[in-house]
């Protein structure tokens, strides 16, 4: 299903991801908890490794995390090797910003030295690491995405009836590097005319790797699949298939 024909709900919106994170906060400031890791330890655990083998911490890559949440992703990135000052997260709540910052603080061991930073992805330019010029285009090596796209999926289309998940695709392209790469991860489709339209609506954000390579490579974006990331099949439905989809892809130049 192409992202433009999901119906808005409040996982869409910011005033939903702000309750969250207030709650969250307060959760933390009384007991420690960290919060949700969104999609589980079993996806940061999986995009960790394939960060370290196709953008190794070696490279001294400048990472960005878009919908950074908790920041869990991206201190697993720290504690694989990848240096601290390289890594940057932006969401638009500032309660998980505010979050991820104090968690960071209480873990120590440098994640202090990540950069989280309120930023709207779709309209606004995330601030840069130290020797990178604002406004410059192309300033990545490696974008990551776990479970942001789906969201902004179910935002609220504008009068034409447009949905703000078209921009996503040209916008990620516009920050990276040429050859550097986007890794994505979203809530995995599982396409079957046997389920019910209760179980049709609870995976209506959800996406197959057909549907993300249909919707990110193009001359628009220059983006190219490069690889998935395997995870365990489940059956339902009458049909088999993963939990969550990760793919990467990666920019080419214009004239390849």
């Amino acid at each position: 299903m192409d992202a433009e024909h999901f119906e808005p709900s409040r996982l869409g919106t910011k005033a939903h991801w702000d309750s969250v994170y207030r709650r969250e906060v307060a959760n933390f400031e009384e007991t420690g908890d960290e919060g949700e890791v969104w999609f589980g330890e079993d996806s940061v655990e999986k995009m960790v490794d394939w960060a370290l083998e196709n953008v190794p911490a070696s490279s001294d890559p400048r990472v960005l995390e878009i919908g950074s949440g908790n920041g869990a992703l991206l201190f697993a990135l720290r504690e694989a090797g990848y240096a601290a000052p390289r890594l940057s997260g932006i969401d638009y709540s500032p309660d998980a910003v505010k979050l991820a910052r104090s968690v960071a603080r209480a873990r120590r061991d440098g994640d202090e030295e990540i950069a989280f930073h309120v930023c709207d992805f779709l309209s606004e330019r995330p601030p840069p690491l130290p020797g990178q010029q604002r406004d410059a285009p192309g300033g990545w090596d490696l974008l990551l995405d776990k479970g942001t796209y789906d969201a902004i999926s179910l935002g609220e289309k504008d009068g034409s009836g447009g949905s703000p998940v078209a921009a996503y695709p040209s916008r990620t392209s516009s920050l990276l590097k040429e050859r550097g790469y986007l890794l994505i991860t979203c809530k995995a489709a599982i396409r079957s005319r046997s389920l019910s339209l209760a179980d049709r609506r609870s995976a209506a954000c959800n996406f197959t790797e057909e549907e993300l390579k249909a919707s990110f490579v193009g001359p628009e974006t220059n983006f190219r699949f490069h690889s998935r990331v395997k995870y365990p099949s489940i059956s339902f439905g009458g049909k088999t298939g993963s939990v969550y989809t990760t793919v990467a892809f990666k920019k080419i130049s214009e004239q390849a």
